[in-house]
């Protein structure tokens, strides 16, 4: 059995005004992320964070359109997904990225990893959120993109 490795990237895709796009997790239906998935080996963070969104959106997007946060979070593996991971591995860590994409940009699911998508407020895509680092990434994006919190 090929182990996922216990490293990932969180990409939040959002629009000029923070609009967040959320996922549906097709094997968890009301569980709503945003693009997220492991790195495989020989692979940067960066190719990781370009392979998920094309994999699970269908956009494209090109290395410099990519902000690496340069930050990471370090959480405990949910149980029922722990079989994934090498015997013994129960904490992964994250690093989190963000992507500019204009309003009305359509996006296509892999129907085998996600039901749905929608766009949200970045407030309620926080809240929307089943992952505690998810929601806290979400609620940094204005900070961290320099954008108003007047909203």
């Amino acid at each position: 059995m090929r182990y996922k490795k216990p490293v990932s990237v969180l990409v939040l895709l959002h629009t000029a005004d923070l609009d967040i796009l959320l996922l549906e997790r097709a094997r968890h239906p009301g569980f709503w992320q945003s693009v997220t998935g492991s790195q495989e080996d020989g692979e940067s963070l960066l190719q990781t964070a370009l392979r998920e969104v094309r994999e699970e959106t269908g956009i494209a997007p090109k290395a410099p359109d990519l902000v690496d946060w340069r930050q990471s979070n370090r959480y405990e593996i949910f149980p029922e997904w722990r079989h994934r991971y090498a015997p013994g591995v129960t904490r992964n860590t994250e690093h989190l990225f963000s992507l500019e994409v204009p309003a009305e940009t359509p996006v296509r699911l892999d129907p085998r990893e996600h039901t749905a998508s929608r766009w949200l407020p970045w407030r309620e895509a926080a809240e929307a959120c089943y992952s505690p680092s998810n929601a806290e990434a979400i609620l940094m994006l204005p900070r961290m993109v320099g954008r108003d919190l007047a909203r």
